[in-house]
C-alpha cells in the first residue's frame, strides 16, 4: 500500500504567479526610470550640465540613483 505524505501547507501557484509578474514589472518600470533619466541627461549640451552642475561622467550614477534608491 502507498503511503502520501501530507502537509497543511498549500502551493498557491496564483499567487506565485502573480507575484512574479508584479516584480517583472516593478523591475521593468525602474529599468524604464533610469533610462529615460538617463537618456534626458545625455541629451543636454555639456554646458547645460555645467548650468545644473553635472559633470557627464555622472549621468549614469544620478540616472541610478532616481530609478533604484527610494528617495
Amino acid at each position: 500500500m502507498a503511503y502520501v505524505a501530507s502537509t497543511n501547507k498549500h502551493f498557491h501557484l496564483g499567487a506565485w504567479v502573480r507575484n512574479l509578474f508584479a516584480t517583472l514589472s516593478e523591475r521593468a518600470e525602474k529599468r524604464d526610470a533610469y533610462y529615460a533619466t538617463y537618456n534626458e541627461l545625455n541629451r543636454l549640451s555639456d554646458r547645460d550640465l555645467a548650468d545644473l552642475g553635472i559633470s557627464r561622467s555622472e549621468i549614469s550614477a544620478i540616472a541610478h540613483q532616481a530609478a533604484y534608491e527610494d528617495a
